[in-house]
């Protein structure tokens, strides 16, 4: 990303089948990698240099990266399920390519998934454009189903992810209850030492929803962003606690710090940032790449001018 590339796809290789799996990098940090990356058009950042920081260029950041990631495959009747066309990742994306830029982040994550929706088509959980849509439609009809993507439960954006793809009728078992979920889930949880991971039953109230038969599913796509919305008012309480300490944070809920660094660079609060992150473990900052490029701009940036440090 500070090259000016930007990652359009990110998989693993199965050693003993020689084979490539999709994957989500949160989940992938400890595994061997294979990325591949472009450089946007000299076109794109002419029109970035103009519209950068706002909403209208963050959408344009997506349509451009939209268009340049690869489309899913068919293989032996399985729909490979392509990570970086989940809306949290790109989500991610957008995030980076503003804070490495220096640039306000125009959307909050609730209004990001709003604005997903209102854009863009969505299929198996995956956003595409309008003509990508209508491809994946065609090629959909030639699978008898569609991959789970290689994730395991290592935090909370990645114990969301892979809710969503069990819930899922066409990728996962569709809606279960909780005693149902929760020997699965077990099995793929492999939580860090420094996350605070809610448990199983919160994670699925701020998630999603559960039905008159007390199984839990996945809403409907602007059920998921009102749902979003409670969920950071939330995550930035949780985040004025940890900013009002002195000491070494060894435990905390990343997706908390992630909210409260999201509000603070909003408001140009790079000393805010740059406090908490040097309280938390440095295991955290150089694994979890969006921490780090928070830190990291944040730095920079507080180095050169002075501020106060305030409060969210």
């Amino acid at each position: 990303m500070h090259a000016g590339f930007i990652i359009a796809d990110v998989r693993t290789l199965d050693k003993q089948q020689a084979t490539y799996h999709q994957v989500t990098t949160s989940a992938a940090v400890k595994q061997d990698l294979v990325i591949s990356a472009y450089k946007p058009t000299a076109e794109f950042e002419q029109r970035f240099s103009i519209e950068g920081g706002t909403a209208q260029g963050a959408w344009e950041f997506v349509r451009q990266h939209l268009e340049q990631l690869p489309m899913p495959v068919v293989t032996d009747g399985k729909m490979s399920m392509q990570g970086e066309r989940t809306p949290y990742v790109l989500y991610d994306r957008m995030l980076a390519f503003h804070l490495v830029r220096g640039l306000s982040i125009p959307l909050s994550a609730s209004e990001f998934y709003a604005g997903l929706t209102d854009r863009w088509l969505y299929r198996n959980g995956m956003v595409f454009t309008s003509a990508q849509a209508q491809q994946f439609d065609q090629m959909r009809l030639q699978a008898d189903k569609v991959e789970q993507l290689s994730l395991f439960v290592t935090d909370e954006t990645s114990a969301v992810q892979w809710l969503k793809s069990e819930l899922s009728p066409e990728s996962g078992h569709g809606p279960q209850t909780y005693a149902e979920l929760q020997p699965a889930f077990l099995r793929k949880l492999h939580q860090e030492r420094y996350e605070a991971l809610p448990e199983l039953k919160t994670l699925l109230e701020q998630n999603f929803l559960k039905g008159d038969d007390d199984r839990w599913y996945t809403p409907a796509l602007n059920q998921e962003a009102d749902l979003q919305a409670l969920r950071e008012r939330d995550l930035l309480r949780d985040f004025e606690d940890y900013s009002r300490g002195s000491g070494k944070v060894k435990v905390f809920r990343s997706e908390a710090i992630k909210a409260g660094f999201s509000k603070a660079w909003k408001e140009h609060n790079y000393g805010l940032i740059v406090q908490v992150a040097e309280r938390l473990p440095e295991q955290a900052l150089q694994e979890d790449p969006q921490l780090k490029l928070y830190y990291d701009n944040a730095l920079n940036r507080a180095g050169n001018r002075p501020e106060q440090m305030r409060l969210l």
